[in-house]
């Protein structure tokens, strides 16, 4: 029990890092943005943003627009992020994706997460 609620606290993985998602039907931005999803982020997280064995799932309330505002996004793919929500690793920085494809991933994986019930919170600390 300790074991899990310290992870909780010190940055361990979810016990959940794959999780169902519901695709809806996507606007043009978003498909857009699926198509640059499946080239360059699916392989680390998932199809449809649904976690895998190298990534953790975007359709996740860690990533609600309130705790991960879209600009997180841009910095993630131009700067690559160091590891603190689970227990993947770093995030290699993505330099092969340009901006309008970042916006386009953007577009989609905020329509999934909609889908799936996963609105703005505010993040508190």
């Amino acid at each position: 029990g300790l074991g899990v609620i310290a992870s909780k606290f010190m940055g361990g993985s979810s016990p959940q890092t794959k999780v169902a998602v519901n695709v809806p039907q996507l606007s043009a931005g978003a498909q857009q943005g699926k198509v640059a999803f499946d080239a360059n982020c699916a392989q680390c997280h998932g199809a449809n943003a649904a976690g895998a064995d190298k990534g953790p799932p975007l359709v996740h309330a860690t990533y609600n627009p309130g705790h991960h505002a879209d600009g997180a996004f841009f910095l993630a793919v131009r700067n690559g992020v160091r590891q603190h929500h689970w227990s993947f690793g770093n995030m290699p920085a993505q330099p092969q994706v340009g901006q309008d494809d970042v916006a386009g991933i953007i577009a989609y994986v905020r329509e999934l997460q909609q889908a799936n019930g996963i609105f703005y919170k505010p993040h508190n600390m």
